[in-house]
């Protein structure tokens, strides 16, 4: 069975050797401290801060991280966003990780329905998060979520900006568990 839990401190090893595996996977990079600090510091990113949150989905009949998924009040200072976001009013995605073998089973929907939820009882009117077009599947499922581009940087990670408004949004799925395969 698959269980989403919120990250405890005990777990934050198998959760950050989790991370970079699926990191080395889909980028082919490690440890890169100006991207990866929040990895490093889970507790202050995502379990000290009341308005943030850390989600895994475990496949209880065999003990496995098989997906993550990260909240942060807005914390970035791109210019190109100045006056757009907040840290008041706007969460943040990181780090939705799904494991290969578990892919395209409603993981990454359940994950973020889950998120979603979160956000909105702690009062944020807006989600930002970045993907890049090189992962793939990214793009069409952020958008499946009901995210549109706000900026494509055109760089070389192929990154895209996306922001969703949730305001409007009047009902969640509340699942908690899904069978495992």
């Amino acid at each position: 069975m698959i269980e989403i839990i919120e990250l405890k401190s005990n777990m934050i090893d198998d959760v950050k050797e989790f991370l970079f595996k699926q990191i080395k996977k889909e980028f082919g990079y490690g440890y890169i401290p100006e991207y990866h600090k929040d990895i490093v510091n889970l507790e202050k990113y995502y379990i000290k801060p009341q308005r943030n949150n850390f989600y895994i989905a475990l496949d209880s009949d065999k003990n496995k991280i098989i997906g993550t998924i990260g909240l942060r009040s807005y914390d970035k200072n791109f210019e190109e966003f100045k006056g757009t976001y907040s840290n008041l009013n706007t969460s943040s995605i990181w780090r939705l990780f799904i494991d290969t073998e578990y892919r395209r089973c409603g993981i990454a929907t359940l994950l973020f329905e889950i998120s979603e939820k979160f956000i909105m009882q702690n009062n944020f009117t807006k989600i930002y998060l970045h993907t890049h077009k090189t992962l793939p599947g990214a793009l069409n499922f952020w958008k499946k979520m009901g995210f549109n581009i706000t900026w494509d940087t055109n760089n070389e990670l192929e990154t895209v900006h996306m922001d969703k408004k949730i305001n409007n949004i009047s009902q969640l799925s509340t699942k908690q568990a899904i069978p495992s395969k």
